[in-house]
């Protein structure tokens, strides 16, 4: 199957519907997804219990790996270092990384200009996710800012302040205190 077709895990889900008792959840107005599978379900999870629709942005998609498609983790490991660290060339096919980062602030834009609503969730995927957090804090692409391995984290940023106000975080984490 697919990457972009795979859906949440039984753990995914269930890490998901946790995220929805954290507080800062009550303080979304807006839920935008990528359109693959496991951010849509991820949004919907959100979405339902917020009483809101999920806006979904094509090109918000993770990083283009379809020239290798799956991947055992050590190799996907190993690429994603050259991914990352060659972020002007195109690893093994993959979009190149640089390509990737204009294509999800891009589209982050994009969907700002077009409601000014603030507290907006974007669910997506953590490649583009480190290539989003990597600009806003107007650092170089690299791994230094990777999503932890496991997936389900958030990071957030002040949309008014241009600052970020936290790295990676786990979405089902009870000590944390601010938005996604």
């Amino acid at each position: 199957m697919p990457v972009p077709e795979w859906g949440l895990s039984d753990i995914g889900r269930a890490r998901a519907v946790a995220m929805l008792g954290q507080p800062w959840i009550g303080s979304i107005r807006r839920v935008v997804s990528s359109a693959e599978r496991k951010a849509i379900e991820t949004a919907e999870i959100l979405a339902d219990h917020l009483y809101l629709t999920v806006e979904i942005r094509e090109r918000m998609h993770e990083n283009d790996r379809s020239a290798t498609g799956f991947l055992p983790p050590p190799e996907f490991e190993a690429v994603a270092d050259q991914f990352f660290t060659r972020p002007y060339d195109s690893i093994r096919g993959w979009e190149r990384a640089i390509d990737a980062q204009s294509r999800i602030v891009g589209e982050v834009e994009a969907a700002l200009a077009a409601n000014d609503a603030r507290n907006v969730a974007f669910i997506g995927h953590g490649g583009v996710g480190t290539l989003l957090l990597l600009h806003l804090n107007g650092r170089e692409i690299s791994r230094v800012a990777d999503q932890p391995a496991g997936g389900g984290n958030h990071f957030a940023y002040d949309i008014e302040a241009r600052r970020v106000l936290h790295g990676w975080r786990p979405i089902d984490d009870r000590a944390q205190h601010h938005g996604i």
